[in-house]
């Protein structure tokens, strides 16, 4: 009876693992290139620090998706397991998926703070958060992640499992297992920051209901309505990700079992919505995507592009 139902439970895994996490890996990462292209062709975009932060996540995105789901959909799916083949690969998907994953929720904690910044009903704190700020944090941000990930490069080793009776990437230092389940885990990529986003999101919501009427540029107004919604629409959606997803992440850590495919295609999700949340909830984000897409599609191959980052005008007017 248990063995008809570990056959049915790993036949059921593999084909999530092929059906969802690939499109899931096929869309993400597309999304965010798009999300990437978008972001940098348009001036208005360029000069917002809230956008350079979400370009940011963008890329580090891509990175949690090939490095996490990739390898994910290989080892449920077709039963190739890199990390069991690899010690170098068993460190570095790990140190990396944790580089890209923290890299990823600061940058959405900064980008809600700076447009709670921006919605701000006090003049001097609006333009607090430039684009040379946000260089500076980025930067600042992604090398303190990349020393977070040191540990894991030093303890996560290959080693005999006696429970699964094969060799697995797994972690060799008690300590630091403790320190992996209940600080990383739970706190910095749970709790920590689904509370930023939650309280500084419910403050920037609130701010951006005023802002019709403020003496404000129409052109300034409609950037921060529509950045703030981009963002806020995706707080939202990780938050009902993002802790099921850490849920039962803790729940299988602290019991010392293994994740399976369910778990990390959810979480992967994530990184795979950003593109589409920002399609529905933006029209300058659509009218960009549209002018950039016809540009390389229709265009390119007529005559040299000059003024790409030009709009059109119906949007110069808002």
């Amino acid at each position: 009876m248990s063995t008809t139902i570990n056959t049915i439970y790993t036949f059921a895994t593999q084909q999530i693992s092929i059906y969802f996490g690939i499109p899931i890996l096929i869309g993400g990462v597309l999304g965010g290139i798009l999300n990437i292209i978008v972001f940098l062709s348009l001036q208005t975009f360029r000069e917002s620090s809230c956008a350079f932060f979400l370009t940011i996540m963008s890329f580090v995105n891509i990175g949690q998706l090939i490095t996490g789901l990739l390898s994910r959909i290989m080892i449920s799916g077709f039963n190739i397991d890199w990390t069991e083949i690899s010690l170098f690969y068993c460190k570095f998907r790990i140190s990396c998926l944790q580089v890209c994953a923290l890299t990823s929720y600061t940058c959405m904690c900064l980008a809600v703070i700076d447009q709670l910044l921006a919605t701000s009903l006090q003049p001097h704190w609006q333009q607090y958060l430039n684009t040379k700020k946000a260089y500076r944090l980025c930067a600042i941000v992604f090398v303190i992640w990349l020393l977070h990930s040191i540990p894991s490069l030093i303890w996560y080793n290959l080693s005999f499992s006696v429970r699964t009776g094969k060799v697995g990437c797994v972690i060799t230092n008690p300590i630091f297992q403790q320190y992996y389940t209940y600080v990383y885990l739970l706190i910095l990529a749970g709790v920590l920051p689904i509370i930023i986003d939650i309280i500084f999101g419910s403050i920037a919501y609130s701010n951006v209901r005023q802002i019709p009427y403020r003496t404000i540029p129409l052109i300034r107004r409609e950037l921060d309505k529509q950045l703030t919604t981009m963002v806020l629409v995706q707080v939202v959606f990780k938050v009902f990700i993002i802790i099921p997803y850490i849920s039962v992440l803790f729940i299988l850590n602290t019991a010392n079992l293994s994740n399976n495919s369910i778990n990390v295609t959810q979480l992967n999700f994530v990184s795979f919505s950003p593109f589409y949340i920002y399609i529905c909830v933006s029209k300058r984000f659509r009218q960009q995507f549209i002018h950039v897409i016809s540009i390389i599609v229709f265009k390119q191959w007529k005559r040299p592009i000059t003024g790409i980052n030009r709009v059109s005008a119906e949007e110069q007017q808002q």
